[in-house]
């Protein structure tokens, strides 16, 4: 197939197109706003953009004939969308909205497209299925649930979507990892303390209604999310759809996260308790039975293998990425 794949130079997506270069062709989208362009294969034609550019758009859909379309782009931070919600709706709606419009124009039917498991908000059972309730307790979550309903109403002009709900994606592949400024992700954030980046890991909340008394939450290893990418892709092309939550059914506390790096850097990695955060619910933890039966989709990485692949990204790389 000949892929579209916006968003393809970020964290997630540069580790689904290693995966799927020497299978398909691929074309990647990516303002290079969060992402690096050293992060692809330089095999892979990087086109520097932005979905807001519908020119642009109509230029390459209209010179490339696009098979299906693997939409990662947008922005991924829950805190900073409350404070600039204007933000995450232009960006992951009124873009991905431009996107479909040039599917449509273009007759281009099939999307994979990356969405979160912050479309369920507060849960009010775990394990977390896809038929959950969905109140988004951010503009982040709320910004792609639209987008799902969005591809949904598009039905009518016979696109076919296959949405992926991520969990906490984590870890390292392809010699390619995790790096965003400013960093907010869990595992990145503890790893800089043995790199010598910051004195201690702070742990927000002890007093949760969890075994530890720490927030608890679905880790799943980026490889794992890129396979779920090429097995969405191939089941599209079989006219299956639907949405998908990809998390390991497998809950870990902040704590046990800590005291896996403590044992993977063999390094003590301080804690500073601080208050509990608004808006943090304390297990989110997904149900992954309906990708493993309708996909096939079984991950194969547990917490010490996403600790193990960061740790060595981080430590081989402890400046990042530098487009």
């Amino acid at each position: 197939m000949k892929l579209l794949v916006t968003g393809g130079a970020g964290y997630i997506g540069s580790h689904i197109v290693h995966l799927l270069y020497n299978k398909h062709e691929i074309i990647v989208l990516d303002s290079l706003v969060h992402g690096h362009e050293k992060s692809i294969p330089k095999e892979v034609n990087l086109v520097r953009g932005c979905l807001s550019d519908t020119a642009l758009l109509d230029k390459l859909f209209s010179e490339n004939g696009f098979d299906a379309v693997v939409h990662l782009a947008g922005f991924i931070e829950a805190g900073e969308s409350m404070q600039k919600p204007e933000k995450y709706f232009q960006n992951n709606t009124v873009n991905g909205f431009n996107l479909l419009n040039a599917m449509i124009k273009h007759n281009v039917k099939k999307i994979v497209y990356a969405s979160t498991a912050a479309v369920y908000g507060q849960p009010k059972e775990i394990p977390i299925a896809e038929d959950a309730e969905k109140i988004p307790a951010n503009y982040y979550g709320l910004s792609k649930l639209m987008f799902e309903n969005m591809l949904d109403a598009c039905k009518v002009h016979g696109i076919k979507n296959i949405s992926l709900r991520f969990f906490n994606a984590s870890g390292a592949g392809f010699g390619i990892g995790e790096h965003h400024e400013p960093e907010t992700h869990l595992i990145p954030l503890i790893l800089q303390v043995p790199l010598g980046k910051r004195d201690c890991i702070k742990l927000f909340g002890t007093d949760y209604p969890t075994e530890d008394g720490t927030c608890v939450r679905d880790y799943i290893h980026v490889l794992d999310i890129a396979k779920a990418h090429e097995l969405a892709l191939n089941a599209l092309e079989k006219g299956k759809e639907g949405k998908f939550n990809l998390g390991s059914g497998r809950g870990y506390s902040v704590k046990e996260v800590i005291d896996a790096a403590r044992v993977i850097t063999n390094h003590p990695i301080p804690v500073k308790e601080e208050q509990r955060r608004a808006g943090d619910p304390a297990v989110l933890v997904a149900s992954n039975r309906k990708a493993f039966e309708e996909l096939g989709w079984n991950p194969e990485y547990g917490l010490k293998e996403i600790v193990l692949s960061a740790w060595e990204w981080h430590r081989n790389n402890p400046e990042g990425f530098k487009n």
